[in-house]
């Protein structure tokens, strides 16, 4: 199985507002960049876009190593709550619904085919892949808010 880095990061406009994602996928000397945006979205969604849209950009089942600045994300893989959300009915220990329960499974479909390492690296520091995808995020929330004004 190749093994695979990836770095992502999400940022937001205003929460909800403007969204944007970003990710750095590294294989051996290869490294891909890729981004997306939404209109009207969340931080969350975006941190969750991010490392779905890497993940499907993955032609094959990979050994991956995932970092992400996104403590919803990493925490939700490396401390059970997904497994914990469906055997609950898809509820919160709080036994309210689930949030983005769309993005979590498209999440978990992923798990099933590539072997994923969760980590959590701290935001805004000195991490260069990290900050990275976070300009790369706010680029495309720049893209986003160009549409909304008639930009081209």
């Amino acid at each position: 199985m190749k093994k695979v880095v990836i770095y992502t990061d999400g940022a937001c406009s205003g929460n909800p507002g403007p969204g944007g994602w970003g990710a750095v996928l590294m294989y051996g000397q290869f490294k891909k960049e890729i981004s997306g945006g939404e209109k009207m979205t969340t931080n969350n969604r975006m941190e969750l876009m991010a490392a779905i849209s890497a993940l499907s950009a993955l032609k094959e089942p990979c050994e991956v190593d995932l970092f992400t600045d996104s403590a919803y994300l990493c925490r939700a893989f490396s401390e059970n709550w997904v497994t914990n959300w469906q055997r609950n009915g898809w509820k919160t220990s709080g036994k309210k619904e689930v949030e983005n329960r769309d993005l979590w499974e498209l999440l978990i479909a992923h798990t099933h085919k590539h072997s994923i390492s969760w980590h959590k690296v701290k935001g805004h520091s000195d991490n260069a892949y990290n900050n990275r995808c976070d300009e790369l995020a706010r680029g495309a929330i720049a893209g986003c808010k160009a549409k909304q004004n008639g930009v081209k």
